[in-house]
């Protein structure tokens, strides 16, 4: 399985948009995602109040692809978002079950 973890940074005063996006967009459709076997959206904490971030678990990176494409290694987002962003960061690992 694959471990995905998107991380991004809000521009200063979209916190409230893309909050808004995150719940009522992003997590649904991450959910209702074939391949994913599992999702863990984090929302901001007082000492970093711009980030969010998803980890996902994919049963495998078809999966993966099949969602985002070969260039699987770039952040990609929905271009709802992409005024809101600031940055992003995007990183990918093996799981390893305990």
């Amino acid at each position: 399985m694959i471990m995905r973890i998107f991380q991004v940074v809000i521009r200063p005063g979209k916190e409230t948009e893309f909050s808004r996006f995150f719940h009522e967009t992003a997590i649904p459709l991450m959910k209702g995602t074939p391949g994913i076997v599992s999702v863990l959206p984090g929302a901001p904490r007082p000492d970093s109040p711009r980030e969010f971030s998803f980890v996902m678990i994919w049963q495998d990176l078809a999966s993966l692809k099949a969602f985002v494409g070969e260039d699987y290694q770039s952040p990609h987002i929905d271009p709802a978002e992409a005024e809101l962003v600031e940055s992003r960061v995007i990183k990918h690992y093996d799981l390893v079950e305990a």
